[in-house]
């Protein structure tokens, strides 16, 4: 059965949600934060080797967290975490978050990617910039917003080309909406040997990423496994960082499970991915404002799609790289010529 995307084929096709960037083209880093409108249910899942995050254990359905204020998404390594405080004193300003005793505490797990060695100037002196980005990027979020060089994805770097910030979405016969949000930095190689072709090629919904389809015939080094920098000893970071969200009506429970269907998507559009030099990490979110609670077999199509949603997302996310002074890889439309 074919599937649509939602309207503009974003994560905030899922009703209720908004995404802002803010971005250092001179850093080549950036931070992108979501913001739900009502706070939403949320569950994390990680599979990389090598991770930097916050918040995330009180995602796990075992712990009191009923639900979350925002998910950021940021550059910078461990100084990216900074971002989600940023994110957090916006959302204060606003009289967002968990009331205790008179006091209100916005929830805002965040995960980072490491774009340290990129090209850009990371002189940042004594306080790294990250923390005002994240306040910045809450700001701006709203239903439409950029992709490619763009947020988390400005200094994003795959094996030969650069990486970027992708989304997608995806519309389910009973009406439930899908949505992918990701900055795609993986060690390993997100095209078919050193063509155009991307691995998530089966998933592509039109000519989202170029409508090349898979190569015919595969090339004989398809397999063939290519790093980032060509050498294994430099496998360390790098990361691909993602959100998967849903209108339908989840629990922690749930959403922990869509999260760890969502890591598909990963796999079917990186190769490798979850090695030990990534720190890939998918947050799931559910608005639950569709009103509609899935049964089994919904839930397995939901898990499905999530994760084909989030291939297609990557390889949004490196198609729309645009290129940039100093850059170390070229961007994609490159191979076309």
């Amino acid at each position: 059965m074919p599937f649509n995307t939602g309207p503009r084929n974003l994560i905030t096709d899922v009703a209720g949600l908004r995404v802002g960037n803010a971005q250092d083209e001179r850093l080549k880093s950036g931070v992108t934060v979501l913001v739900p409108d009502a706070p939403a249910v949320a569950g994390v899942q990680v599979l990389g080797g090598a991770p930097g995050s916050r918040e995330t254990d009180a995602l796990e359905p075992h712990n009191s967290l009923a639900a979350i204020h925002a998910l950021v998404l940021s550059g910078g390594s461990a100084f990216g975490l900074d971002a989600a405080s940023g994110a957090q004193a916006a959302l204060r300003e606003a009289g967002v978050g968990v009331e205790v005793r008179g006091q209100r505490v916005p929830i805002v797990p965040a995960a980072i990617l490491f774009d340290l060695i990129n090209g850009g100037d990371k002189d940042w002196g004594r306080y790294p910039p990250y923390r005002e980005m994240g306040y910045e990027a809450t700001l701006s979020a709203g239903l439409d917003f950029a992709l490619g060089t763009a947020g988390a994805g400005t200094g994003a770097l795959t094996a030969g080309l650069k990486g970027g910030l992708g989304s997608a979405s995806t519309v389910l016969p009973g009406g439930v909406t899908v949505g992918a949000l990701v900055a795609a930095n993986p060690l390993g190689s997100v095209t078919v040997s050193r063509s155009a072709h991307f691995w998530a090629a089966p998933f592509e919904i039109g000519d989202e990423f170029g409508g090349l389809g898979l190569p015919s015939p595969m090339p004989s080094d398809a397999a063939e496994i290519r790093w980032k920098f060509g050498e294994r000893q430099q496998a360390e970071g790098n990361t691909t960082i993602g959100i998967i969200a849903t209108d339908a009506v989840l629990t922690k429970a749930a959403a922990k499970r869509l999260a760890i269907a969502t890591h598909d998507g990963l796999t079917r559009s990186i190769w490798p991915s979850h090695t030990m030099g990534d720190g890939d990490l998918v947050f799931a979110l559910a608005t639950g404002a569709s009103g509609v609670e899935l049964d089994e077999l919904a839930m397995l199509e939901l898990h499905a799609i999530a994760g084909a949603t989030m291939a297609r997302a990557i390889a949004r996310g490196i198609h729309q790289a645009s290129p940039a002074a100093g850059d170390l890889f070229p961007v994609w439309s490159s191979r076309l010529g």
